[in-house]
């Protein structure tokens, strides 16, 4: 009974490793300004860089009250967000029996981003941030529509969430 009653005094001493929201937070309680230049692209795939950097900007605008700007100078801003998207590639994924042709793709971005303060310090890192997004290819050529561009905003967005959530809450 001792041993049970010391056990259970000893619980809220334990802790689960929850915390409450915006607690465990990887941008010190200083920083106000967030600059976030255009992200850099080393692949051959057009504009994804733009519809990144425009998720993420919004993400930061409509979940923080940090004032965001694109002034890469880092001594204009509390801290720098730089990002850069590594690779992309579109595989297919299912094929059409009756004529062979691809009927569905899956299009594969792997970014990587850097939250630094002014003097160098790194505040947040991730090289490996990977999103993937399938989409339906037109069999009908006559109303043929290009769905990588939309995929790919579907993916920045998601990158976005998931990039804001994790700078602010460490999960």
């Amino acid at each position: 009974m001792k041993r049970f009653l010391f056990l259970f005094a000893l619980l809220p001493v334990t802790g689960c490793g929850y915390h409450r929201v915006g607690q465990a937070t990887h941008i010190p309680a200083g920083v106000r300004t967030l600059a976030v230049p255009m992200f850099k692209n080393h692949t051959q795939s057009y504009h994804t860089e733009v519809a990144f950097t425009q998720a993420v900007v919004h993400a930061l605008n409509n979940r923080t009250r940090y004032v965001v700007t694109s002034d890469e100078n880092p001594g204009n801003s509390d801290a720098l967000l730089t990002g850069t998207i590594v690779s992309q590639t579109i595989a297919p994924l299912t094929y059409d029996s009756t004529s062979g042709q691809t009927s569905s793709y899956l299009i594969t971005i792997v970014a990587k981003v850097t939250l630094t303060a002014p003097d160098g310090r790194v505040l947040y890192k991730n090289d490996g941030f990977s999103f993937r997004e399938q989409y339906q290819s037109t069999q009908d050529l006559s109303a043929f529509l290009q769905e990588d561009s939309p995929a790919v905003q579907r993916l920045a967005r998601n990158f976005a969430q998931s990039l804001v959530s994790d700078m602010l809450e460490s999960f």
